[in-house]
């Protein structure tokens, strides 16, 4: 058996397995860590927390922070008296209130229909707060609706399950990309790396695997990634129970250049074990019409079986 090259970069993962059969990165790329025991104030972090929650979550965040202050406006004008607002045409305090806040939502969007307006200083005062309020409050929520717009991020598809397949005249680990969009993705580079446990050992080693193929122009097709199980690959040799017995995880991360934002993106995910199917092999899925060629993005995970190689 062939000596195998180790390499201790551990990717920042540690190399003690303390992970429990769970993985280290999941299949949509984030990392499966939790962090506790951090103080309120440093934990926090609104920015990155506003430019990555959901749009559902963002604009109901707007909409109830929009509220919530014209709620806090049309309490204060109701405190001071409505009576130093000219033009309402209220007979009790209900309705007074509701009067107040449609007069602050104007105030704060510096829209002013003109029938409502303030009379006294203090009233006076209190609307010029709040429209220097409106204008820095929805300066900041377009800018961060236009960092939600552009900020740099790839759809690229991997398969739900890597195979190994026959490759050549021996093996191979392999696993499939895509990109769905129709954004052209240039300068494709990845890395697949391996983590395994050590025999009768709690730490875990990782290797960084040599790819037939780690750079690609452009990537309009689906790519198989494969990389080549020789004698000098950490898998060679390994039956499918060692690599469950190691709790081996292939960590994959790639880069591209987005030509439509003319930005670097990024992409991560990985692949457990238990979810490499043994003996089979990819479907193929592109085929040619009249007017070109068609690629059947949802075939990306039909497999068949297929004799591996001794």
């Amino acid at each position: 058996m062939a000596r195998k090259k180790k390499n201790f970069n551990d990717l920042g993962l540690g190399t003690k397995e303390d992970m429990g059969g769970y993985r280290a990165i999941n299949k949509d790329g984030s990392f499966n860590v939790k962090k506790i025991n951090v103080p309120f104030f440093e934990r926090l972090n609104f920015f990155h927390s506003l430019i990555t929650m959901s749009w559902p979550q963002f604009f109901g965040l707007i909409l109830l922070g929009y509220f919530i202050i014209n709620l806090v406006f049309a309490s204060a004008y109701s405190i001071i008296g409505v009576e130093n607002l000219t033009g309402f045409k209220t007979t009790t305090t209900l309705e007074g209130f509701i009067e107040a806040f449609f007069f602050s939502a104007q105030t704060i969007t510096t829209l002013g229909y003109g029938r409502v307006a303030p009379i006294s200083n203090l009233a006076n005062t209190v609307a010029a707060v709040e429209s220097m309020l409106g204008l820095l409050g929805f300066a900041l929520a377009t800018g961060l609706l236009y960092g939600r717009f552009s900020r740099p991020s790839t759809m690229i598809q991997y398969s739900a399950t890597a195979v190994i397949a026959p490759y050549q005249d021996i093996n191979g680990f392999m696993f499939r990309v895509v990109n769905p969009q129709n954004n052209h993705l240039l300068e494709l580079e990845v890395q697949l790396n391996l983590a395994m446990k050590r025999e009768n050992s709690e730490l875990r080693d990782f290797y960084v695997l040599e790819l037939e193929r780690d750079k690609v122009a452009f990537m309009p097709y689906m790519w198989t990634i494969v990389h080549p199980i020789s004698n000098s690959s950490p898998l060679f040799e390994l039956k499918e129970g060692q690599l469950l017995e190691k709790d081996a995880e292939f960590i994959v991360s790639m880069k591209a250049f987005d030509e439509s934002t003319s930005q670097s993106v990024y992409s991560r995910s990985s692949y457990k074990a238990s979810e490499i199917k043994w003996g089979a092999k990819f479907e193929y899925t592109v085929t040619q019409e009249k007017n070109g060629i068609v690629i059947d993005v949802g075939k990306i995970d039909i497999t068949e079986k297929a004799a591996l190689n001794d």
